[in-house]
């Protein structure tokens, strides 16, 4: 599912698209530091060859979208920037071409500008209650608090910022308002290790930061309300760095008419050809808003283009002095201690010309052929990005794509490509290659889900009676409705309003997405990148959980909806009684743990549960 995945240690893209793959690491193998790439500074990056092998990447994936790039560098000698900026292939369905203007959703690289934002607060020594990296959460947020009695209380800044506080992702709450709602949710949310045990990801901790602006906003400003995240981002940050087309709201965005189309391939036929176009569908924004105060600014809101991400890159280059102006813009400090590794994220690299990674505060550590690189990258529905520095070269790119399907395999191997032309290292990888082989051996090597018994047993109570109003405190309340083959007799049956008009819709919005032959429950859920999620009986009370994206086709009344279904055969839904409550748990990794982590053991279906949804009607 596309939750602002973060895909930001220097191997993890690799790890997720190659998960079948050979494990190509070898410490034997790591290539030297190769410095000649520096004598050359001015040279031109995205010439007429770099031009044609970033069609050539293209290409291979068969992308019906593109890509905007962004390359910086400066003279070793503290000389002025070169910087690139270019577009390639497509920015939306109807074949406008990428530019260099096309505005691209970033994704977890918004991070960045949110622990700077929070750095800038750090800094500010007019606030009567100061703050440190290692002030604790709970002493300054009234609304914190976590179910780890202890990582509630001793969580501080730099914890935070570095996904090391025991709680795994958790992505699949559904969307509170705004981010207060979001962080009184998080103290029920079940944590899946001991606090600073292991880095987990998790979009809820940005969330927590993006608050601090409105919290403190009335030490500063005399302001009751606050300030809201964006809106403080935007004057402190992006105004004062001239990226002018850089936003928070997709309106804004829209209204421009740079933004591009996050573009998703249709009913592909996979065992026929992995990389199959199928039909082309342009997906609707995934975060629409136009106002600040959104919970998921901070964790991934951000909108920009190549241009905008050139003056961010020489930013962080100059450590947060402007690029032209060179005044400072973001202390100096500040920019060095989010870059600074905390936790280890990537233990073991994937590939010989990586490293392991550790993670400081929205960006990733580590090495590629031998030089120090920052990266970090970013996923929602329909965009992918990848922005990455080369410290001691003064060197960076960025990367953005709006295809949905391969959009992440794209922004890596042109990234790399570009690396490799920069420092001019010998032989060039051919990343793209290496990931096509990665994703057709992850196809083949796919588990295939044990089949439906055809003597399945029913659950402890009948299809019918398990529908109703689930709750849990941190995920929130979800109706689920009996889905039959027959929606018009299922809708005349049910006893909500609710249920009867979805299960009315399911031959429009669902148009396949139901077997019929398999009893399922289905209830709305609107999730980033999901409408629903459809519960399909197993075994007993066993269901397999899916997640389904319902989207309009803009071009058709006899199909005006496709759907995307997302799912995974260890998602497993078990419904359970213990005499005074009934319910439903969720295990198999739909919170989102870290790499190794286990699901929750226990001798009940709510002690196993990763999430515990109790009926409450």
């Amino acid at each position: 599912m596309h939750l602002l995945l973060p895909l930001v240690a220097l191997a993890v893209q690799a790890r997720v698209i190659s998960a079948a793959a050979p494990d190509y690491h070898d410490a034997q193998q790591q290539q030297p530091l190769n410095l000649p790439g520096a004598s050359q500074p001015h040279s031109k990056i995205l010439n007429a060859n770099v031009d044609a092998a970033i069609n050539s990447i293209l290409q291979d994936f068969r992308s019906p979208g593109g890509v905007g790039v962004a390359v910086v560098r400066k003279g070793p000698d503290g000389s002025g920037w070169s910087v690139e900026t270019k577009g390639y292939g497509v920015a939306k369905l109807d074949g406008t071409k990428a530019t260099s203007d096309t505005l691209f959703c970033i994704g977890s690289n918004s991070k960045l500008f949110d622990i700077l934002a929070t750095g800038l607060l750090i800094s500010n020594k007019s606030l009567s209650t100061p703050i440190s990296w290692d002030t604790k959460i709970a002493s300054v947020m009234p609304e914190w608090g976590l179910m780890d009695p202890v990582a509630s209380a001793e969580s501080t800044i730099v914890d935070v910022m570095s996904h090391r506080t025991g709680l795994p992702r958790h992505d699949l709450i559904i969307p509170p308002e705004n981010a207060v709602d979001a962080i009184r949710r998080l103290r029920y949310l079940r944590p899946s290790t001991g606090f600073r045990e292991q880095w987990q990801y998790n979009n809820h901790m940005y969330t927590v930061l993006s608050y601090f602006p409105q919290l403190l906003s009335v030490y500063l400003f005399s302001d009751i309300t606050g300030i809201p995240f964006e809106t403080y981002v935007d004057e402190f940050i992006i105004q004062p760095l001239g990226m002018h087309s850089t936003t928070y709201f997709s309106k804004t965005a829209e209204e421009s008419g740079h933004l591009a189309d996050g573009i998703a391939r249709e009913g592909v036929n996979l065992t026929e050809d992995v990389f199959g176009l199928g039909t082309l569908r342009a997906l609707p924004y995934w975060l629409p808003n136009d106002k600040p105060g959104h919970a998921l600014s901070g964790p991934g809101g951000v909108i920009s283009n190549a241009k905008d991400m050139a003056i961010w890159l020489q930013m962080l280059l100059s450590e947060g002095r402007h690029p032209a102006a060179d005044s400072t813009v973001i202390p100096a400090d500040v920019v060095r201690r989010v870059a600074a590794g905390v936790t280890v994220a990537m233990p073991v690299a994937q590939f010989p010309e990586l490293s392991p990674g550790v993670y400081g505060g929205g960006q990733a550590r580590g090495t590629y052929r031998g030089f120090g690189a920052l990266q970090h990258g970013g996923a929602t529905a329909g965009f992918r990005s990848q922005i990455t520095r080369i410290p001691s070269q003064n060197f960076g790119v960025a990367v953005l794509s709006n295809d949905d399907s391969f959009g992440t395999p794209i922004v890596e191997a042109i990234k790399f490509l570009i690396i490799d032309e920069a420092m001019k290292l010998s032989p060039p990888v051919d990343w793209s290659a290496r990931f096509k082989s990665g994703i057709t051996a992850g196809f083949k090597g796919r588990t295939i889900p044990t089949p439906r018994p055809k003597n399945a047993t029913t659950p402890l109570r009948p299809f019918d009676k398990l529908a109703g109003r689930y709750q849990n405190l941190g995920y929130g309340t979800i109706e689920l409705c009996f889905a039959t083959s027959d929606s018009k007799s299922a809708a005349a049956a049910s006893d909500s309003a609710a249920c009867a008009r979805l299960v009315e819709e399911i031959p429009t919005t669902l148009p396949g997405a139901i077997d019929p032959d398999v009893p399922t429950l289905l209830a709305k859920y609107a999730v980033f990148g999901l409408t629903h999620i459809a519960l399909a009986h197993f075994d007993g009370n066993a269901f397999n959980v899916s997640g389904l994206n319902s989207v309009p086709t803009g071009d058709s009344a006899d199909k005006p909806f496709w759907v995307n279904t997302e799912s995974s055969p260890t998602l497993v839904a078990e419904f359970a009684s213990d005499g005074n409550t009934f319910g439903v748990g969720m295990r198999g990794g739909i919170w989102g743990p870290g790499e190794g982590v286990k699901s929750p053991q226990g001798q009940t279906v709510e002690e196993r549960a990763e999430v515990w949804f109790e009926k409450v009607d």
